[in-house]
């Protein structure tokens, strides 16, 4: 039986991924920064909790990854655990380097010092792009970060391809696009419309408040992107891939969308300029190309498709 370590295992993709990983007969060991109330409550409403080993574990210690990863020898480790909000990230962002670049590194100065046939997976973020020339984005294009966050997540990137290169070990990195799903945190754009459009709908609030809804996104469906990380895991050589739609989208169309969806008037939607942030990226999508070719990866959901399931999904689960 396979062993796989994922960190961030309390998260949306560390749920969906645990799930996949138990059906492929893995045994898993989940890695949490501590048991706050309710944490466990995405692998709870899968209905996974029983089924994985879960620990906690500072990953900023090296010492404490080291003995986690000595002790329980995994053959694959899924590093999902970052400091993920870029506005955020403007807020706190010497934390949001620290945890996003040291965590990396004690992973995989780990690995190298207790076997280097550890397979390791970095969750490398579209963000890292930021300002880019040409569209669509693909495996070549160059990095231009626009957030603290954005940063982070580049240097952990490079510090993944680094161990490859330099050490001859399993490393590779998905760059995801913007992810969604029911498990989704509340501190996400889609997730914040869809429930703060739902409690309009119900009476429990008056108006939707947002920042810029002018920009565009490439959005896609949290399950199926999780198939392509363990896909990447299971090739005989070690490489990158953009994961994407292919298509973005404005927040706009989001929003009225959900709204027409609701029978909510669009006069219920409010512009904040203060929620706006500093640097912004106004469109971006990638090619999933090379996800397709070599994973033989299969995506073709539109995100109305994902919306519907989204909303529809939040209506059941709606506490009124």
């Amino acid at each position: 039986m396979k062993k796989a370590l994922i960190t961030g295992v309390t998260g949306q993709d560390g749920a969906y991924l645990s799930k996949l990983l138990l059906e492929k007969g893995y045994e898993v060991i989940g890695l949490t920064r501590s048991y706050a109330a309710g944490n466990l409550y995405k692998l709870e409403y899968l209905g996974i909790q029983d089924s994985i080993t879960i620990l906690e574990c500072d990953l900023l210690d090296f010492s404490n990854i080291l003995n986690v990863i000595t002790k329980n020898m995994p053959d694959e480790i899924y590093n999902l655990s970052a400091q993920s909000s870029v506005g955020s990230s403007f807020d706190q962002p010497i934390g949001t380097f620290q945890y996003n670049t040291t965590s990396v590194l004690n992973i995989l100065e780990s690995i190298k010092l207790v076997n280097k046939n550890i397979k390791f997976y970095q969750a490398s973020s579209s963000e890292m792009y930021g300002k880019v020339k040409d569209l669509p984005i693909s495996e070549d294009t160059p990095f231009h970060p626009l957030s603290p966050y954005a940063v982070s997540k580049a240097s952990a990137h490079w510090l993944t391809i680094n161990y490859r290169e330099s050490y001859s070990m399993f490393t590779c990195c998905g760059i995801l696009f913007n992810h969604e799903s029911f498990l989704r945190s509340k501190n996400f754009f889609i997730k914040k419309i869809i429930k703060d459009s739902i409690d309009i709908y119900f009476g429990k609030k008056d108006i939707l408040k947002v920042g810029n809804i002018e920009i565009k996104r490439d959005f896609g469906y949290s399950p199926k992107y999780i198939e392509a990380m363990y896909s990447m895991m299971q090739q005989e050589t070690p490489e990158d891939f953009v994961i994407c739609s292919g298509e973005s989208v404005s927040l706009k169309e989001i929003i009225f969308y959900v709204f027409d969806k609701l029978k909510i008037e669009h006069e219920k939607l409010v512009i904040d300029d203060n929620l706006y942030r500093p640097t912004e990226i106004y469109d971006i999508y990638g090619s999933n190309k090379k996800a397709k070719e070599k994973l033989k990866w299969n995506y073709d959901n539109s995100f109305i498709e994902v919306l519907d399931m989204l909303i529809e999904e939040e209506l059941i689960n709606y506490e009124k």
